[in-house]
């Protein structure tokens, strides 16, 4: 199962960093694709979209992290197309069909725009077991 991670690298990059450890477990049965916009090295909007949008088709599953910034407006949100670039992921994911997994960091946390009706299966904590819920409800 290839899994596709949308995340906030400024706020939220310390809880990819987490699943990559956790994806080390043999119960953990994932392999994560964590490439960020941030860490494609590039101001290219252009080049960032067709970087993700390679990852997220190569997904069959993309996992949300929903940090306190998740649907904050991006400033290049114009050429992005969307508010922010996990807004671009999420919509990317939908028309592949990924299926999508979504963990809030905080109930107070504003969810991503594109996440809203998206039918996503919701870890309800930043735990292993929670996410390893989720993720096995998406499989069936």
């Amino acid at each position: 199962m290839h899994v596709f991670v949308s995340f906030d690298y400024d706020n939220d990059n310390n809880y990819k960093n987490l699943l990559k450890a956790w994806d080390a477990n043999p119960e953990f049965d994932f392999h994560f694709s964590d490439l960020s916009a941030k860490e494609i090295q590039s101001k290219s909007v252009s080049v960032v979209k067709n970087v993700l949008s390679r990852k997220i088709n190569d997904a069959n599953y993309t996992l949300v992290i929903v940090g306190k910034d998740a649907n904050k407006q991006h400033k290049d949100h114009k050429d992005i197309g969307y508010k922010n670039w996990q807004n671009y992921e999420i919509a990317k994911s939908k028309e592949h069909g990924n299926k999508l997994i979504a963990i809030k960091l905080d109930k107070n946390n504003e969810s991503p725009e594109e996440l809203l009706n998206s039918c996503a299966i919701w870890a309800m904590s930043f735990t292993l077991d929670a996410i390893l819920k989720a993720m096995k409800t998406a499989v069936k």
